[in-house]
């Protein structure tokens, strides 16, 4: 087994049962905090971190596209896995981050992700344009 602890920046996030409106009461924690403990947990051995969606791109009136960027930035891409719950949301990651990003998504997402990844699938804003070029 291999260590992927989950940080995030929501408080009181419990898996999709509380609402949009009690998490904005709730508030959530400077990003820099949750890219410390991060930072920790890979410095301890995790092979891995799983940024949560919360607050993020999950139960929230915008996404805060400027969070991933900063976990990016300080952590490295291929040590972060992004969870994207909703279907909205993988596309964005796949579109700015490229078709090798890390995604966590539902199961009944993967065909679609895996389609959208390889350019045979897409929003028509993304449609023929996410390209890998493997052996």
């Amino acid at each position: 087994l291999k260590a992927k602890p989950e940080v995030g920046i929501q408080h009181g996030a419990g898996g999709g049962a509380t609402t949009t409106e009690e998490l904005e009461q709730i508030g959530q924690q400077d990003p820099s905090q949750a890219i410390a403990q991060a930072r920790r947990f890979l410095d301890a051995g995790a092979y891995q971190i799983m940024m949560e969606s919360e607050g993020i791109t999950e139960n929230v009136p915008e996404m805060r596209t400027e969070v991933p960027a900063q976990f990016i930035d300080e952590l490295g891409l291929e040590h972060i896995m992004f969870e994207a719950a909703d279907p909205h949301v993988f596309p964005w990651y796949v579109q700015n981050y490229g078709p090798e990003v890390n995604l966590f998504v539902d199961h009944s997402q993967i065909v679609q992700l895996e389609c959208l990844r390889s350019g045979i699938w897409g929003p028509h804003d993304l449609f023929g344009r996410v390209h890998t070029f493997k052996e």
